[in-house]
């Protein structure tokens, strides 16, 4: 785990970086002189005016970044995976789009407003499976900051799968493109996308698996989400385990499991990394904090006695780089079929069902995400089972459509 790979300082010799600084100078300059590039090209007035909003909302970012991190931006393994990600599925994506006669300009646009959307859906996907446990503690504003925290982890597939969805249908009616033609196109590049995206889930703890005994299972540092989960359960060897006492009024917060002074042992708890806290509620919001923040975990007895966590998580399941394995297979099965399709959308059509089958089967193995719906499910088997039934009727109604290719060898650009 190497959540932080380095930080990038406010200012260097007394000359601002971020703010009204040299980034965003060199974000102004840049962008301006890209779509003078793009205008002059041919790109549609229109079009070019589409990406203003984009680049207002970057530069605001910029603007803000040292109220944000006044100690120097943090450059996150997870961010720079999901940056080297976007770049490579891009790239290959543009490619293809040449081979096809289509213009490397289209796929550029398109990426844009897919990568914006499908982050955002990704996010709110996250917030909204963890928001009882990893955000309505926090409390107001700290949860609204944590939630758009994304370069720190915290993104589901499938919510990024819907949002760049809605984004990709959107901008096919708007510049009247072949939908399945495009979507093949873009297949392999998603699940590139998500094998490096899953290299960056390791280096931030997330997504992990449940416990191993093999020997290429992986062990986290306090602060992680395994660490963390664990120490929720008590399963550590010097665990916490954190229950309300209902049989006192009011209810006391009590400490389970943990072995004190070399004793199992069961006490009252009087504050938590030096905070007071008086039921579950009040430890989740202090546990929450340190988890963010990636700090130590002491809880304080009310008898003067500490019970400090166990530093490294038991030995898990690295089900990151499980998923990275199984996204570059797909990776590389789509990319290889591509030449042998016979009608648009069987490379997408081939991605949806495959992808649904070994998430599912890798859930199993994922301790993370709780069973909802009764179903004894995760949410993402649930989403599996219902995207599995989706992806027949697609493959009924395409199948029943004659052999016919939308890409000939012309050259299409935006309308």
């Amino acid at each position: 785990m190497q959540s932080e790979l380095l930080r990038i300082p406010v200012e260097l010799g007394g000359v601002p970086i971020f703010g009204f600084g040299v980034l965003l100078a060199l974000w102004v300059v840049g962008l301006g002189g890209w779509l003078w590039r793009q205008t002059n090209r041919g790109m549609p007035t229109a079009e070019a005016r589409g990406y203003l909003p984009v680049g207002l909302m970057v530069a605001v970012v910029i603007v803000a970044l040292p109220r944000m991190f006044p100690g120097g931006l943090p450059i996150r393994g997870y961010g720079l995976m999901l940056l080297l990600a976007a770049v490579c599925g891009v790239g290959m994506a543009a490619h293809r789009a040449r081979q096809n006669g289509l213009s490397a300009d289209v796929i550029f646009s398109l990426s844009v407003w897919l990568f914006v959307c499908g982050i955002l859906g990704a996010r709110l996907f996250y917030v909204i499976e963890y928001w009882e446990t990893r955000f309505a503690t926090l409390g107001f504003p700290n949860n609204v900051v944590q939630m758009l925290m994304f370069t720190e982890g915290g993104l589901v597939v499938y919510g990024s799968l819907i949002g760049a969805a809605l984004a990709f249908v959107a901008f096919c009616l708007r510049h009247k493109l072949p939908m399945l033609a495009l979507a093949d196109i873009l297949a392999p590049s998603l699940v590139v996308g998500l094998a490096l995206g899953r290299v960056g889930c390791l280096l931030n703890g997330c997504c992990y698996g449940g416990q191993c005994d093999r020997v290429w299972a992986v062990t986290f540092p306090m602060g992680s989400p395994a660490y963390q989960d664990q120490l929720y359960a008590g399963d550590l060897e010097r665990g916490l385990q954190l229950q309300e006492d209902a049989s006192t009024q009011p209810p006391r917060l009590i400490v389970r499991g943990a072995l004190i002074a070399g004793q199992p042992d069961s006490e009252q708890v009087a504050t938590i990394n030096g905070a007071e806290v008086h039921d579950m509620a009040g430890a989740q919001r202090v546990l929450s904090r340190a988890y963010w923040s990636g700090e130590d975990v002491t809880v304080a007895l009310r008898d003067g006695r500490r019970v400090i966590g166990a530093g490294q998580s038991l030995p898990v399941h690295p089900t990151q780089l499980y998923s990275a394995v199984n996204a570059a297979l797909l990776a590389w099965i789509t990319w290889t079929y591509y030449a042998f399709r016979r009608r648009d959308g069987e490379v997408i059509g081939l991605l949806l069902t495959l992808y649904p089958i070994s998430r599912y089967l890798l859930e199993d193995i994922r301790t993370d995400e709780a069973a909802i719906f009764g179903t004894g499910l995760s949410i993402s088997q649930n989403v599996s089972v219902g995207l599995l039934a989706a992806v027949a009727v697609y493959w009924f109604i395409l199948l029943r459509r004659p052999p016919k290719l939308a890409f000939s060898g012309a050259n299409p650009g935006l309308a």
